[in-house]
């Protein structure tokens, strides 16, 4: 493994500064700050060095001189991971931000994305084509770090998850190696990208499947607190029946009265948006609507309704559990979970996963569930300078609470670094192929990403 040799510092300072010049970052320098931090204001961890890359080449350079010396890696591309996974304790960190290049292909209809671009940037040159890659809910999060784990979004009943698109993908290996990973160059490689967290190697460049969709039927009811036990029985019944091309959100949102709101997010995709309207009004008699903003619109319009709704630098803690269905016992618990809620920037999310994502076969990608079911985000957050303990228990009593009501495991995205055993269970008959991936492609335990694979062991 990596740490059994003693990290030489002094040596890949000197190899990276010849290689980066005034880019590369060490503690104490003017640009160190900037290239380590986080969304999440929480995460303390330092690194050895910050390499800043501007094309595969530098990336693979980077890695050799990592190996030689000693050094752990991780990478930092969007910088949304919760946990600061990005940021590897007295290792070096590959920063790809300024590999953000997005290239369409029109009429391959392909979209292909260097290893730093966001959600947001790949959906607006795709845009003038009336194309779109399936992307999670948030525009500034790293394309490559969602695709690498799932992808759960909007349009996950109609086209699966963000990485049941991927066509295919450049990497570099642990061992300093440039390679290609698609259904026909390095099958296992693929097969471990779509899923495994991204611990196998570093992605430089993406390509991906895109879908003609000009506009989808979108946006946000929101109903008062005392609704939610009957909005969220009856999204429940909703989402058992809806088409592939409705996939809904719902949860609870900060509200203008201090008080949580509950919301539902509905995106229809199909190609007669009229057809989604039965659709919107059957969510709208949930409750009594509070807002009501259902429109059509560009895709990547509709992305931006979260914008801004979690605040950069506050601090956070996330947990997760998949759901089955919405049971009067989850109901109960999501509802208490919202009046009980330890501060005003905490949030609740209840993503569908549906339609065209259960019906890719279990063991063609690394991802280890197929089955319909809801992944609930538990969102704890608060301002700087507050005790973490109080957001903390809120966010564990409330995972513990559904965990009898879960599935086992959990989004690899979203679980603790600490939660190895439900890592495990997340990958369930895949976990022993994705061991075996781990082990061959980065046998030294060069790479960490997420969720933390060992070498060996469990």
């Amino acid at each position: 493994m990596i740490s059994a040799a003693t990290p030489d510092v002094a040596t890949a300072v000197a190899r990276l500064r010849a290689l980066l010049g005034d880019r590369l970052h060490e503690p104490g320098d003017s640009g160190f700050a900037t290239t380590t931090r986080l969304w999440n204001g929480a995460v303390e961890r330092t690194p050895a060095l910050v390499a800043p890359c501007l094309n595969a080449d530098e990336v693979a350079d980077a890695v050799r001189i990592a190996a030689r010396c000693h050094l752990p890696l991780s990478v930092r591309s969007g910088g949304h991971d919760w946990a600061g996974r990005a940021l590897r304790e007295g290792g070096l960190v590959l920063d790809l931000t300024g590999m953000r290049a997005v290239r369409v292909d029109p009429d391959a209809a392909t979209v292909t994305i260097g290893g730093g671009a966001t959600a947001a940037e790949m959906l607006a040159a795709a845009r003038p084509y009336d194309l779109v890659v399936p992307t999670g809910t948030v525009g500034d999060v790293g394309i490559a770090g969602l695709t690498l784990a799932g992808g759960y979004g909007p349009l996950c009943g109609r086209f699966g998850l963000t990485l049941d698109n991927l066509l295919g993908a450049e990497v570099v290996l642990a061992d300093g190696r440039r390679v290609t990973a698609d259904a026909r160059h390095d099958a296992e490689l693929y097969w471990a990208l779509r899923g495994g967290g991204g611990n196998v190697g570093v992605v430089t460049e993406l390509r991906y499947r895109a879908h003609r969709l000009p506009g989808v039927l979108a946006g946000m009811i929101m109903f008062a607190l005392a609704e939610a036990p009957a909005v969220l029985r009856g999204y429940g019944a909703l989402v058992a029946e809806a088409p592939d091309e409705l996939t809904v959100m719902t949860g609870f949102l900060p509200g203008p009265a201090g008080e949580p709101v509950i919301f539902i997010c509905p995106f229809y995709s199909g190609p007669d948006l009229d057809a989604g309207l039965p659709w919107m009004d059957r969510l709208r008699a949930l409750g009594t609507p509070l807002v009501d903003q259902i429109n059509p619109m560009p895709y990547a319009d509709a992305m931006r309704m979260f914008d801004g709704g979690m605040v950069d630098g506050n601090h956070y803690l996330l947990r997760t559990r998949w759901l089955p269905a919405l049971t009067d016992g989850a109901v109960d618990t999501l509802v208490a979970a919202a009046r009980q809620v330890s501060s005003p920037f905490s949030a609740v999310a209840v993503h569908h996963f549906h339609g065209a994502a259960t019906r890719v076969r279990l063991a063609d990608t690394a991802f280890g569930l197929r089955t319909d079911h809801l992944m609930t985000e538990i969102i704890a957050a608060w301002a700087p300078g507050e005790p973490a303990g109080p957001h903390r228990e809120w966010a564990d009593r409330t995972s513990a609470a559904l965990a009898p009501l879960a599935l086992p495991g959990g989004y690899p995205n979203l679980l603790a670094p600490e939660e190895t055993d439900r890592v495990r269970l997340a990958y369930g008959a895949n976990w022993a192929r994705l061991r075996r991936a781990k082990r061959h492609y980065d046998p030294r335990d060069l790479i960490t990403a997420v969720p933390t694979l060992p070498p060996s062991g469990h």
